[in-house]
């Protein structure tokens, strides 16, 4: 090899080199740190808030208190638990009814009251330290209707309770497929109310239910009218039995026809255990 070729190869070598050394040092490092941290706060930074507990989170599990579930609404919620929505808006300080979230706990007996479980009633305490529990057996003796109202049964708390309607029967109760009584008729044919009480929601905004009435009787029991074609009765109205309340229809329905319900402390009972022989 001459000394020219040897010295060419030995520049082309260094100028490889070189480049090499070049090409490394203007390499952009990898984002180390931004893959392994990813989420994390940066340093110094204060650590996220805990998230804020719902309503009521205190009282989840409690006998008297709901735990809302995902598709609840406040009418749903009272129409299962006995009470007016209304009542429910007002012990649970809620400024929108219609707002209410998943995971939020409701109080669904009235401050103060009785709270069956597991057939003992836990009353507050008395001032004269008397015992504050009662076995859930205990029931006020009967009260006999006045002559003048309607042939009817009594019940265990003194309610007689008489037909809401004349027509024939369409359908039983089933605790899993039909919660009341179906009963036929035509368009326009009375609803009675069966039993004295109070008017503690009249309107459309139950699903499945129609035009639908609820009466409050007393702390344990109401009655629900529904898909009713037009309602004679306004929320917080006070109703005698045998009163019509409503004109039967089919809203919500696929005919004319009274959907009738007993509910006992929310949960649905069969009506014709509560109503006269026919």
């Amino acid at each position: 090899m001459t000394f020219n070729s040897a010295r060419s190869v030995v520049l082309t070598a260094c100028a490889v080199a070189v480049l090499a050394a070049c090409s490394s040092s203007s390499r952009i490092p990898a984002p180390v740190e931004d893959r392994l941290g990813a989420g994390r706060p940066p340093a110094g930074a204060a650590a996220p808030l805990a998230a804020k507990p719902l309503p009521g989170a205190e009282n989840a599990g409690k006998p008297g208190y709901y735990t809302v579930q995902r598709g609840d609404t406040l009418m749903r919620i009272g129409l299962d638990s006995g009470q007016s929505w209304r009542d429910l808006a007002r012990w649970n300080s809620l400024s929108n009814p219609d707002v209410i979230e998943v995971g939020q706990v409701l109080r669904v007996v009235p401050p103060g009251a009785a709270v069956e479980t597991s057939g003992v009633v836990v009353r507050p305490v008395a001032p004269s330290g008397e015992s504050t529990a009662t076995t859930a057996a205990a029931k006020p003796a009967a009260v006999v209707p006045s002559p003048a109202t309607p042939s009817s049964a009594i019940n265990d708390e003194g309610l007689g309770f008489i037909w809401p309607a004349n027509g024939s029967l369409l359908a039983g109760f089933d605790e899993s497929k039909n919660k009341g009584l179906d009963i036929a008729g035509k368009a326009g044919d009375p609803v009675l109310a069966s039993a004295d009480g109070q008017v503690v929601y009249a309107g459309a905004g139950l699903r499945g239910y129609g035009n639908l009435i609820i009466l409050k009787h007393n702390n344990t029991f109401l009655t629900a009218y529904a898909h009713n074609q037009e309602l004679l009765v306004k929320e917080d109205q006070k109703v005698r039995k045998g009163q019509k309340i409503a004109e039967m229809g089919k809203s919500d329905a696929d005919r004319v026809k009274l959907h009738f319900e007993v509910r006992r402390q929310g949960k649905p009972v069969d009506p014709a255990k509560f109503l006269p022989a026919r």
